[in-house]
């Protein structure tokens, strides 16, 4: 696929990732231009892979067919309208990793008309094992699509949700889901600690099961259920943990969490919406 100038506003963490991932697989640095306010961050993208800078948005927009909406989403609004008139010269596909931010709301400051994909990126997209749920907008291709997904695709997994709303279900799921697996190693790394091992030998211990359970359940064709089953023998210590966690009622546990999530994504949304 021909590759397209891409253009990025905001040249934070994510944006970053993004734009080291793509050179990492071969895109043009030529083809990419990012603009900011920090111009510490403008400096740093452009000695660490040669690609253009601004601190004008504008000036990025003007030579995007590809532009991506990289600002935290209580300045979107702010930033969307002030680059409005370019964007509708223009034209280009827009890529919105902003949380929350629905794409009505990024269609109407832009000025109305745009082809726009929402992503819902997470954080370990920073050491490129992102998991990003997409969707577009009713004026998008199947090319636009696929230029999309392969842009999310540089730093890490990339699905598609067919319906908008979904992205507040990945958000409680993916998004924030990082966090859980931290809170979880946190609380292993304690009790280790309590039993008496080394904080760092804990540690490391806690960090390298985790890997390796993740990487067990991608690599492996069975469900995690499955996976559990197999390594909790009849009578052993597997499973007197797992009866421990179910007599604590850790699955409604986490459905209680993850809808909460879920619920405040919703409501983020609409407060981030109303603010027009």
């Amino acid at each position: 696929m021909k590759q397209l100038t891409l253009g990025f506003i905001g040249a934070g963490n994510m944006a970053s990732s993004l734009i080291a991932g793509l050179c990492a697989d071969g895109y043009t640095p030529e083809k990419i231009c990012a603009s900011d306010v920090d111009a510490e961050k403008l400096d740093s993208l452009a000695s660490r892979f040669g690609i253009k800078t601004s601190a004008n948005n504008l000036a990025v927009v003007e030579k995007s067919q590809v532009l991506v909406l990289a600002v935290k989403p209580q300045s979107l609004r702010e930033v969307a309208t002030g680059i409005a008139s370019a964007v509708q010269r223009c034209k280009p596909l827009v890529i919105s990793l902003a949380a929350g931010v629905t794409e009505a709301d990024i269609d109407r400051w832009l000025g109305g008309g745009n082809d726009i994909v929402r992503c819902m990126p997470n954080t370990p997209a920073l050491v490129k094992t992102g998991a990003t749920a997409l969707h577009g907008n009713e004026n998008i291709s199947a090319e636009q699509r696929s230029r999309a997904e392969a842009i999310l695709r540089a730093v890490g997994l990339a699905v598609w949700v067919d319906r908008e709303e979904l992205l507040d279900t990945v958000t409680a799921l993916s998004g924030s889901g990082p966090a859980y697996f931290f809170l979880l190693m946190e609380a292993m790394e304690e009790a280790a600690v309590r039993l008496g091992l080394e904080p760092v030998t804990a540690r490391l211990l806690t960090q390298q099961t985790a890997l390796g359970a993740a990487r067990l359940a991608m690599e492996s064709d069975e469900s995690p259920a499955e996976l559990r089953r197999k390594v909790t023998s009849p009578g052993g210590t597997t499973e007197a943990a797992i009866g421990s966690f179910e007599n604590a009622g850790f699955t409604a546990m986490v459905l209680d969490a993850i809808h909460a999530a879920e619920k405040r994504s919703v409501s983020l949304s609409a407060e981030l919406g109303d603010a027009k």
